[in-house]
């Protein structure tokens, strides 16, 4: 056991009779923890972009709601007449009379 420990730690699988057998398994495996270092990368990028997306979704319904409040705001009786007071409109003092058609038979 002691000779094959000490056999690994000075290379002489790299250099014996069965070589190119363990070169291209250290070559796969290089290959495929590159492979999943990309992978852990884009995953990461993409779990960034989507914080900073839902980050920009509340944002944005937030200033919907701020707007929808100035819209129903804009809409109270008492804002329209003090808009339209700014044109020389006001409200009539005599309330409207119901018009009502009698059919010719």
């Amino acid at each position: 056991m002691r000779k094959g420990l000490l056999d690994i730690l000075k290379g002489k699988f790299l250099v014996s009779g069965d070589a190119p057998k363990n070169w291209i398994f250290i070559i796969f495996t290089s290959f495929l923890a590159a492979v999943m270092i990309a992978s852990s990368h884009g995953a990461d990028s993409k779990v960034h972009q989507i914080a900073a997306l839902n980050e920009e979704v509340k944002e944005l319904r937030s200033e919907f709601i701020d707007g929808q409040t100035d819209v129903q705001k804009l809409k109270l009786e008492s804002e329209i007449l003090k808009t339209v007071s700014n044109d020389g409109l006001f409200p009539s003092e005599t309330p409207p009379h119901k018009i009502r058609v009698k059919s010719a038979e």
